[in-house]
């Protein structure tokens, strides 16, 4: 199906083209329909074609070493998957399958000569949004290299979520036990003290009903706090697995590169065994 101009201005990387190289573009590019779960291109096609979602949900994942998949892009509107590959003409490394219904404009290595040939400044303005986009990644590698995840953590809490974590912090503390302890034995001397004028006489029904009452709403506050605790303990548990599995692979590929130096030792030991004896016959 022929894509629309107004379609293809709408797509980031299209989006400096006038209007003449728009008209151009879209009059060569095809539109595609893909249905739920249908694969869009697998692992070791040849790219012929970028795809540029414009409605829908795509998913590009591959196998890492240990044969698990790896999430590696779910692009949005108007971001586009299969760049690379189509570029160069070489197999995707990677599989793209559609989530649901989707609908992508599906762009040949040719449609972008063609252009180029008779709109060369076109070429420009692609590179120029492809730049954005590589400088924006290396920004998002950086940033999910060097930050902290209990910092994005603590990043994305809520209001309530700090008032649980400040209120378990004091509960849980020497300086609340001595403060309340404090504010007990002084409400009971006090009232013992007075008597008959005492306005919480023994057996101090009015204290029992605020302890009873401080019970119930701190008891929620604190399981909020404890269960950030889980998340928290949660995320350091998958950093820590995906670290270890990682420092597993790298431990094997550096145990079959030592097996293959050892092996090419081997190999240059017997070649010179070989030449000692045959210098000495």
């Amino acid at each position: 199906m022929a894509c629309e101009i107004e379609m293809l201005k709408r797509v980031p990387l299209f989006a400096l083209l006038d209007d003449d190289e728009a008209a151009m573009l879209a009059s060569k590019v095809q539109t595609q329909n893909f249905a739920a779960r249908q694969r869009i291109y697998k692992v070791g096609e040849v790219g012929k074609f970028v795809y540029v979602l414009m409605s829908g949900r795509i998913r590009v994942s591959m196998l890492d070493a240990d044969q698990q998949e790896v999430i590696m892009d779910e692009p949005s509107t108007g971001e586009f998957f299969g760049f690379a590959s189509m570029l160069d003409m070489s197999a995707h490394q990677t599989e793209a399958v559609a989530l649901e219904d989707s609908l992508c404009i599906e762009v040949g290595r040719e449609h972008i000569e063609d252009l180029l040939k008779q709109k060369p400044h076109a070429g420009m303005d692609m590179l120029t949004v492809l730049g954005r986009q590589y400088h924006a990644s290396q920004q998002l590698v950086r940033a999910r290299s060097t930050r902290n995840p209990n910092e994005v953590l603590d990043e994305a809490e809520t209001f309530g979520e700090r008032i649980a974590d400040a209120v378990a912090a004091f509960g849980g503390s020497w300086r609340f036990i001595i403060i309340f302890a404090a504010i007990l034995i002084t409400y009971s001397t006090a009232n013992v003290v007075l008597g008959g004028k005492a306005w919480d006489p023994y057996p101090f029904i009015l204290l029992n009903l605020f302890l009873s009452m401080l019970a119930a709403v701190q008891a929620p506050v604190i399981m909020m706090s404890q269960n950030r605790q889980d998340k928290k303990d949660r995320v350091r548990s998958e950093l820590d697995f995906e670290i270890n599995r990682r420092a597993e692979v790298e431990i094997r590929g550096i145990a079959q590169r030592l097996n293959q130096q050892d092996e090419r030792i081997g190999d240059l030991e017997e070649l010179l065994r070989q030449e000692l004896q045959s210098k000495n016959k």
